[in-house]
Parts: structure tokens; C-alpha cells; sequence
């Protein structure tokens, strides 16, 4: 490190909102598998706290020792349908009030893992596990739940996407005290990863190590600071230039990555090279879309223009780190991007041209507030459009719908902290119901046959 690596990264940090958006320690469950509720439930409790005991420490000293933010500190569990469906309970709302419990306790901010993946089918522990959510996610504060409902190799499981309609309406309706912010604690995916660090949607998957610490990068604001030196030049430059920037995020990633596990005495599992926005000003992807040349985010090339944003953070990313993983690419929720909100604020950015950048960037339809009188099958049908671009494009999608109860088209809803605040979205008004109630799977498509 020489004096202007040095300073180059102080700037980054105070001037362009650099931060470690999260370091996530994953943790198995599999051993605390009992037939005993209560039993297996005092396991889970103890597996979480003893393994995370000093997780939120390390982190604080991190930021202290390097000068390097670290914004939230956090952990996910193999998913709790696995766990929870050995035991002969038929509800898991314990179960989260413990998986609560062990977070509050530890002094993290969340805790991912009430999840279920029902891409080909259900087990009796996914149904039950399902049909807790709305009251898991109001009678808890940290606990994050997510549903895998459809894959590249498998298809989209139609009778699940059917019922998260209905599970998210439940689960707005019993929070409405917050404007619905359960909802905000609950992803539906397709093709979601096992190491992935980012809430809602993060969970231990089966095929990871015991425990493990992965962490997730930010830096908006300063991809969009880089671009503004090389402006009106060729796209050649400018993907060169998000290259450059991601490179040295991602090795900012890596070393937080390194030191955390190496002071947990814990593996290190990947860097989630993601962009990810925050609320703050000057903390946005829709930022580093119009700074491409758009007058705003949700014209004609803003497709276009992600889709440039993400291959170039992949690339610049993957050339730093040889452990990426996650999501890893630029998010785009509408909540969480000051630059996003003001583009819905000025009718540029619609759920149609949402959906579009979808197909391009590293998630999809993402804190996104609607009518409280929106129906569950306009959102079971948001979510299946969402997993036909997951699956045919053999990537990661997902949907975080805020049906906000009471609230209508221009409201604004208040979330706080880097959930921020969304106003609301118009949906298309016309039914999607007799398509819903038909159920079933949509197959794989052709190009899923690869073996």
C-alpha cells in the first residue's frame, strides 16, 4: 500500500459512501435436528449463540482498527423447514421466536433462515413452515423468511406461488401497525443461492461447511464519483472504469472477509460483490445509470445501461476476489435508492420497466410498495413473471412486495433505516386470477437438460 492507495481509500469512505454492507455468519443447523420440539428449539438457540458470540465484537473492531464501516452484522441458518420438519409441531412460530431470541441476544440486526425451497415440490415442514410466516415474521423483529419457488433445472412450482399471494396479503394485513414491514422481512425466490449474505433472503444452505462468514460489499457512490471523470466518453471507457472501481471494492471485501474469519476462527466463505444501495443521497444505482447519460432512471436505455453496470462489477469483481459468490451484480430496490424513488416520484420508472431491468441485474422486483387493496393473485402473478426471467435466463430472481395496507397510489411509506421509504406503485389493473387458479408447474425449459 502506498500513500495514494491510502488515501484513495479514505475518499472512497467519507466522501463516497464506501462501507461493508454486511458480514453474514452462516451456521448449520443440521446437528440440532430433534423430534422434540422444545428440545431441538434450546439446540438452535445455543448452536447460534455460542457460534456468534462474538460476531458484532469482531465486526465493531474491524471498523475501528481500518477506518472501513461495517452497516450491519448479521446471520443465516440452514433453512428451518429442514429442521423444524423432524418434530411432530404444526407450526413453527416458536421456531422463529427463537431464531429471535438467539439475534436480540447476539445484537445483530437480522437473522435469515425461516425458509423453505419448494422449487419441485413439498415436504410437510415447507407446507407448515409456509403457512407461519405471516404471524412468524409480526410476532418477531429480526427474523427474516424467505420461499424458492421455482429453478432453471426444475420449473416454477404454480400451486406455491398461488399461496404466497395470499401468505404475503396475511402478512401485511398483520403488521399493518408498520405500513405492512413484515413483507419487507420476505422474499419469494427463483434459483436462490446458498451463500448468499444479503437480507431477506439469506439462508445456510445445505451444501456450505458448518459455519462459515460471507461477506457482502456496497459502493454506489463511488462507481458513480469514477464515472464522472470519464463523462461523455465511449462505453468501451466506462465499463472499464466500473472494472477498475469493483476491483478495489471487492479487495476492500476480501480483506474484512479475511480478518473476520480469521478472528471468529471461522471459515471464509465469499464476497457478494453486489451494489447495494442505501436511502442516502448520493448512495444510488439509479445514480450510476444516469450519470451513463440517461436524464433519469426508467427512459428508453436504462436496460441497457444496468445490464453494462452489473457484467462490469462482475468482471472487475471476480478479477479481485477468487471467492465471489452470492448474488453478486447491482441491486435495484426501490425502497432502498433515493435515485430510484425519485424516478417513480416523476412517472419515468414503472413495474413494467422494473420488470425489464430484472432480466439484467443481480435480483428483481425489490422493495416495491403497492396498494393495500392490491389482490393476492396480481402478486402471486408479480411473482410468477419474476421466475419465468429467473428460470429461462438460468439466474437469480426474486420478489419483495409491500401490499401497504390503508395506502394508496402516490402514498409514500415509511420504513426507516436502509430500508428507507417507497412510495407506492400503480399496478395493472386487470385480473390475473383465472391464470393463477389454474396451479400446477410450468416446466423447465428446453436448455435445462444438460446433463
Amino acid at each position: 500500500m502506498n500513500i495514494n492507495n491510502i488515501l484513495e481509500t479514505i475518499r472512497m469512505i467519507e466522501e463516497e459512501k464506501l462501507d461493508i454492507r454486511t458480514i453474514t455468519m452462516g451456521i448449520s443447523l443440521i446437528d440440532c435436528i430433534d423430534s422434540d420440539g422444545d428440545r431441538c428449539r434450546e439446540k438452535i438457540y445455543n448452536k447460534i449463540v455460542s457460534s456468534a458470540k462474538d460476531l458484532v465484537k469482531v465486526g465493531r473492531e474491524i471498523e475501528n482498527e481500518f477506518g472501513i464501516p461495517i452497516v450491519n452484522k448479521r446471520v443465516s441458518v440452514t433453512q428451518i423447514s429442514i429442521i423444524a420438519g423432524a418434530t411432530n409441531e404444526d407450526d413453527y412460530i416458536k421456531f422463529a421466536q427463537t431464531l429471535d431470541k438467539a439475534a436480540q441476544d447476539l445484537e445483530i440486526d437480522f437473522i435469515g433462515g425461516f425458509s423453505a425451497l419448494v422449487q419441485k415440490g413439498c415436504t410437510k415442514g415447507d407446507k407448515i413452515l409456509i403457512k407461519s410466516i405471516p404471524k412468524a415474521l409480526a410476532l418477531t423483529e429480526k427474523v427474516c423468511a424467505s420461499v424458492n419457488v421455482g429453478s432453471t433445472k426444475c420449473g416454477i412450482n404454480m400451486d406455491v406461488i398461488k399461496e404466497m399471494g395470499d401468505i404475503i396479503k396475511e402478512t401485511a394485513e398483520l403488521t399493518k401497525e408498520s405500513n405492512g414491514f413484515g413483507c419487507a422481512k420476505l422474499v419469494v425466490f427463483c434459483n436462490a443461492v446458498e451463500d448468499n449474505p444479503f437480507m431477506a433472503g439469506a439462508f445456510h444452505g445445505i451444501g456450505e461447511e458448518d459455519k462459515v462468514i460471507n461477506v457482502g460489499v456496497s459502493g454506489p457512490g463511488v462507481v458513480q464519483r469514477a464515472l464522472e471523470k470519464v463523462k461523455g466518453q465511449p462505453f468501451d471507457v466506462v465499463a472499464d472504469t466500473i472494472k477498475n472501481t469493483a476491483f478495489k471494492v471487492t479487495r476492500m471485501g476480501q480483506l474484512v472477509g479475511y480478518e473476520s474469519s480469521k478472528r471468529l476462527g471461522v471459515p471464509f466463505g465469499i464476497v457478494d460483490l453486489s451494489l447495494a444501495p442505501t436511502p442516502t443521497v448520493g448512495d444510488s444505482v439509479a445514480d450510476i445509470l444516469e450519470e451513463m447519460g440517461l436524464e433519469v432512471v426508467g427512459t428508453h436505455g436504462t436496460t441497457a445501461a444496468l445490464a453494462l453496470l452489473n457484467d462490469a462489477v462482475k468482471k472487475g469483481g471476480v478479477m479481485a476476489c477468487s471467492r465471489v459468490g452470492g448474488l453478486s451484480g447491482a441491486f435495484i430496490p426501490v425502497s432502498e435508492d433515493a435515485g430510484m424513488i425519485n424516478s417513480v416520484i416523476k412517472g419515468a420508472l414503472n413495474l413494467e420497466k422494473l420488470e425489464a431491468m430484472t432480466a439484467v441485474c443481480s435480483v428483481g422486483l425489490d422493495m416495491i410498495a403497492v396498494s393495500g387493496d392490491t389482490s393476492s393473485e396480481t402478486i402471486s402473478a408479480m411473482i410468477a413473471d419474476e421466475a419465468a426471467i429467473g428460470m429461462i435466463n438460468n439466474k437469480t430472481t426474486a420478489v419483495r412486495i409491500i401490499p401497504a395496507p390503508g395506502c394508496n397510489v402516490g402514498d409514500m411509506v415509511e420504513f426507516g433505516g436502509l430500508l428507507g421509504r417507497a412510495p407506492v406503485m400503480e399496478v395493472n389493473k386487470y385480473s390475473s386470477e383465472l391464470f393463477i387458479k389454474r396451479g400446477g408447474k410450468i416446466p423447465a425449459p428446453i436448455h435445462s437438460f444438460k446433463n
